[in-house]
């Protein structure tokens, strides 16, 4: 085994072994319990880093280690998989998650059940790792899995639903309670999850194998099999992306992510930000060689409804979300619809890619450029959020004007981290997002003209959410506001050191970026190497957009967005509420948007409370039916033709009469089956 194969297992290990010494330590000191739980997150943290050097080495890669025993006959052995994709994954994950965990020193000190907390953290980090690091389909599933289990334990952390941890409002609007929260996020992925599951059994007959080495070197042989019968491919397609959609919150199964703010705020920052909504966006682009190979190597045309699926639910998510950002009144809840707004953005990079034959690189390179970005200013930007929300005793932005004299350090972070969000120059949003805009600029005029608008919403939005959390008078919080245990001014020193270390990490990544984006697209280009030798000539040409008319156009976009946001919530040039009263169709679109398009309320009562419904009639109608059938009236009827049989011992053979009953009716049902002809 090689010392980077160490590494990657070690990365995997070490915060799964964390759970357990945390649990263990906890016993006698929950403060040591604490530092096993960062400890091993460190070493998690340094075995990524071990792995980093490769990534400016593609020709060294890939490199597989694996664990034979299922090898023969179910070729699905458990093993990890060394490539540039799954070492910029779990340098993500591993790196920002011990970031996180040093957040939580400060935020967590007087919870009384962080040891759980702790736990939970570190569970979720090594099944996270397990999903992208692993080398087969089946054990990504395993770890997939994890990750949901996990999720649903740190969303729903205050599980006995005090009232100061709802979410939702203010009233007269609907609140949500963490329990709810956590079970509405587990439904939803698992729905995505089990049709996932649904492709990768078809994958897995066609294909004979899970592993993602053998799938990709195997494609030209089985993809053309797969696709001989009509619609086979188009179905694998829908399937394999459903488990992405859910878990990355993509429409439609995008309505999840907004109640997850129940949970804590590193856990807003971890889940939300930097790990688990990536695994979508990271299991399709382990599947973009496949299909790329299936449209462009085999000629197989269904293979392209992968692509178009990806890019334009992407695309189309990018500016629902946004829309809700510029409405929403919770803190968090803003940066949850600019999760899942970003998130569309990578998917629609990554779909691009397979649209045209020469934007495969340039495309997958934008799509996993933006995932590394938005991993590093939005959990900055939850973090910031933790802490503001406990200077302001309040969920809502505004509640929390005038908050810059409260926070002045915390301040210059979010400053920081919203500005990468905008996508201002130099920042690595900038370099990231504009590299979305060229690769859809080269395939799809709506696609690009859609990702330009949402680029305007989102500085709106953002300029919005910094204005009035910071500008103008404090307020008083909110009568619905969470009221939480409160730390002075910018938290402890370890929520300020962990915040500012995701700032300053931001501004490097932003400086880097001309140097940094051309390193992965080299990574990449060697990684998909097998894919463009096999692919038409054209695979290997750029595309043909301009690139500083796509920047040129973005600046616009970002300046009358950002001017507008300012003049309505910082200068408060023209009061917002006044402008909304007296435009009726501003008010309209404002509660469209506050409604969330009506696609929340539509779920609630086509699924919720249709199944409610649905239960409630088969409790009182069937099964109230069936049972006063079966134990009721057919008894009855047996007891009053023995009582005139049998007469005086009609009292004795009551009992006997109700059990024989039963077994007449068994009887006459077996005959019914035997004579009508029917095959067991």
């Amino acid at each position: 085994m090689t010392g980077a194969a160490a590494a990657a297992w070690v990365c995997i290990f070490a915060p799964l072994a964390g759970a357990l010494a945390t649990a263990l330590l906890a016993r006698g000191s929950v403060r040591l319990g604490g530092a096993a739980a960062i400890g091993f997150a460190l070493v998690s943290a340094l075995a990524a880093l071990r792995l980093l050097p490769l990534l400016f080495a593609p020709d060294a890669l890939p490199i597989e280690s694996r664990v034979g025993w299922l090898d023969e006959p179910l070729r699905i052995g458990f093993g990890i998989l060394i490539d540039p994709l799954s070492i910029v994954l779990a340098n993500v994950v591993a790196v920002v998650s011990f970031v996180i965990m040093v957040y939580c020193l400060g935020y967590m000190q007087d919870d009384p059940s962080r040891t759980r907390f702790w736990i939970w953290m570190n569970g979720f980090i090594g099944s996270m790792l397990l999903l992208v690091l692993s080398s087969n389909l089946l054990f990504l599933f395993i770890g997939w899995k994890l990750v949901g289990v996990c999720s649903y334990g740190l969303i729903g952390y205050y599980y006995r639903d005090q009232r100061a941890y709802w979410i939702g409002g203010p009233a007269p609007a609907p609140f949500v309670t963490p329990s709810q929260a956590s079970l509405k996020a587990l439904l939803v992925t698992g729905v995505g999850d089990m049709l996932m599951l649904g492709g990768i059994l078809i994958l897995y007959f066609h294909a004979g194998t899970l592993n993602f080495l053998e799938l990709y070197r195997t494609a030209p042989e089985w993809m053309p099999a797969l696709g001989a019968t009509p619609g086979m491919m188009a179905l694998v397609s829908l399937l394999l992306l459903a488990g992405p959609l859910g878990k990355s919150a993509q429409f439609p199964l995008h309505e999840w992510l907004p109640e997850a703010m129940a949970g804590p705020g590193p856990v807003s920052a971890l889940i939300h930000a930097a790990t688990m909504v990536k695994s979508g966006v990271y299991l399709v682009a382990r599947l973009v060689p496949l299909f790329y190979v299936g449209r462009w190597v085999a000629g197989i045309e269904e293979a392209a409804w992968f692509f178009h699926v990806t890019a334009w639910v992407g695309a189309f998510t990018a500016l629902l979300a946004a829309t809700q950002a510029m409405v929403a009144l919770e803190l968090k809840k803003v940066l949850a619809y600019s999760t899942v707004s970003q998130i569309g953005y990578m998917l629609l990079g990554l779909g691009v890619a397979g649209l045209a034959p020469g934007l495969l690189v340039a495309g997958y390179t934008s799509g996993i450029f933006h995932l590394v970005s938005h991993a590093l200013f939005k959990s900055c930007l939850f973090l910031c959020a933790g802490t503001i929300i406990h200077a302001a005793h309040s969920i809502y932005i505004h509640d929390m004007g005038g908050a810059r004299a409260q926070l002045p350090v915390t301040r210059v972070f979010t400053v920081v981290a919203a500005a990468a969000l905008v996508g201002l120059p130099p920042l690595p949003g900038f370099w990231s997002k504009d590299a979305v805009l060229l690769a859809a600029a080269g395939a799809s005029a709506p696609l690009f003209l859609l990702a330009l608008l949402t680029v305007g919403l989102t500085a709106f939005y953002t300029v919005r959410c910094v204005a009035l959390v910071f500008q103008g008078q404090a307020r008083e919080p909110h009568a619905d506001g969470a009221a939480r245990d409160s730390h002075a001014g910018d938290g402890s020193v370890s929520m300020r050191a962990a915040a500012g270390a995701l700032a300053v990490l931001t501004i490097l990544a932003g400086l880097a970026g001309p140097w940094l984006e051309p390193t992965l697209h080299h990574g990449f280009d060697a990684s998909l190497a097998s894919a463009l030798a096999a692919a038409p000539a054209a695979a290997h040409q750029a595309a043909g957009a301009s690139h500083a008319l796509v920047s040129t156009l973005a600046l616009l976009l970002i300046l009358a967005g950002a001017w507008t946001a300012w003049m309505l919530y910082g200068a408060r040039r023209v009061s917002p509420e006044a402008l909304v009263d007296a435009y009726p169709a501003l008010g309209a679109l404002h509660r469209f948007f506050w409604h969330r398009w009506g696609i929340d309320a539509f779920y609630q009562r086509t699924f919720v409370d249709g199944t409610t419904r649905l239960a409630r009639y088969v409790a009182r109608t069937l099964e109230d039916r069936a049972d006063r059938l079966a134990h009721h009236h057919l008894p009855r009827v047996f007891r009053e033709v023995a009582g005139r049989l049998l007469g005086h011992m009609r009292a004795e053979a009551d009992d006997i009469v109700s059990n024989m009953s039963y077994v007449l009716v068994l009887l006459v049902l077996l005959l019914a089956l035997l004579l009508s002809g029917s095959s067991w």
